[in-house]
């Protein structure tokens, strides 16, 4: 689920952000993510990595800088101080209208402010970096010939393609954060993510910031990736290693198991009995946990199995809601099927029922809405369910 938010930064201009939460509304703990230089909150590696992290009850809130994106402002009036108030007054907002976020995750640049801001940050118990330089001042590389912005006061350049506007304040502003001596007063874990092919900022500066980092210290290698994850299944993996490595320090699940992987099967449960209920899930592609609630006894890591199955009828009623929509090119642009499942004894007879609300966002009639609730109806699940389904069991050779 997504909200828009305006925030004020210092000089009264609004800074564009997005809240991403959980489907299921509750977050166990905020994150901010911090975009690269002259980038923006809706690039890919912000989007996939902030939406990838929900599923692991994070709450994150990822915002355009001021001068970019969606932000007002002048991008060539700010410089990276600029970047690090707009992120304290980021992290101000999150800790006032909604809770106070623990993690911050930095890319290229915007992990150098991430490290330097975490450092003012009390509320700020992690940082992650991804294809982060050592300091400040490695983006004037990005700069082309600084000392005609020296001589002139300003120069446009082209970044990305791109057109920018950089002064001369914001290339001497670079030279006043020293992250040799910032970077060692941190007291708080740190993930660094790099790849070793990484053309724009090298692998060395990965090294860098963790020989001046204190222990608890990681790194990551994100072989085969470019800078900015352009492959979705690199910013993935690096969603899911922030959230696996966060996990050990944030302590919303206090223990994880490993995720095993079968060969040669379609769909594979495994349980093993130490484990109590819980159940590794596999389709040897992509895995999920399946367990059972506290109050049957369980450890609650996963859905619970009627869970799982109000889990693949809701998914079934997205995707064919999707589908249709797109066929008719109706405006549709999130659906939310909300499901309870309820088992009760009517004259002796036990009775199972599911029920699905749907939830449509986008510019729709009543008559789409209508529509699509009568497609809703109609998915695959929905009508396998429905007439029925021969299970055979059978001991496996």
């Amino acid at each position: 689920m997504k909200t828009k938010i305006a925030i004020p930064n210092s000089n009264g201009e609004t800074l564009h952000a997005t809240l991403e939460i959980p489907p299921n509304k509750k977050v166990n703990q905020y994150a901010i993510f911090a975009h690269c230089f002259t980038c923006s909150s809706q690039l890919s590696i912000v989007r996939t990595i902030s939406n990838e992290l929900t599923l692991y009850g994070f709450g994150v809130l990822r915002f355009d800088f001021t001068g970019l994106g969606m932000s007002e402002g002048e991008f060539a009036d700010t410089n990276f101080t600029h970047n690090l108030q707009d992120l304290i007054t980021v992290n101000n907002y999150l800790a006032e209208h909604y809770q106070a976020p623990t993690l911050l995750i930095g890319h290229s640049l915007g992990g150098v402010a991430v490290l330097v801001s975490a450092v003012k940050l009390n509320n700020i118990k992690a940082v992650a970096t991804i294809g982060a330089p050592a300091d400040a001042l490695h983006v004037s590389h990005l700069l082309g010939n600084k000392e005609d912005i020296i001589k002139k006061g300003e120069a446009a350049i082209s970044i990305g393609g791109r057109p920018f506007k950089i002064k001369k304040h914001f290339l001497e502003d670079l030279e006043n954060h020293d992250t040799k001596t910032i970077i060692p007063k941190l007291r708080i874990p740190i993930l660094i993510l790099h790849s070793p092919q990484d053309t724009v900022v090298g692998i060395e500066n990965a090294a860098k910031i963790y020989q001046l980092a204190h222990h608890p210290k990681s790194f990551i290698s994100l072989d085969g990736a470019d800078h900015l994850l352009s492959k979705k299944a690199d910013s993935l993996y690096a969603a899911r290693s922030i959230a696996t490595w966060a996990d050990r320090y944030l302590n919303f699940n206090e223990e994880q198991e490993k995720l095993l992987k079968p060969e040669n099967a379609q769909v594979v449960a495994h349980l093993d009995l130490q484990d109590n209920f819980t159940t590794q899930i596999s389709n040897g592609r992509n895995t999920l946990v399946a367990d059972e609630p506290k109050n049957v006894s369980g450890d609650d890591l996963g859905l619970a199995p009627f869970e799982l199955l109000q889990a693949a009828l809701g998914a079934c009623t997205n995707m064919t809601l999707k589908l249709y929509a797109e066929r008719k090119k109706w405006d549709l642009k999130e659906v939310y099927t909300h499901m309870s499942f309820v088992r009760d004894n009517q004259d002796n007879e036990k009775i199972e029922s599911i029920t699905k609300k749907i939830e449509l966002e986008g510019n729709l009639t009543d008559e789409q809405k209508e529509r699509l609730i009568e497609i809703a109806a109609k998915c695959p699940v929905n009508k396998t369910l429905l007439a029925g389904v021969n299970i055979k069991t059978l001991n496996y050779k």
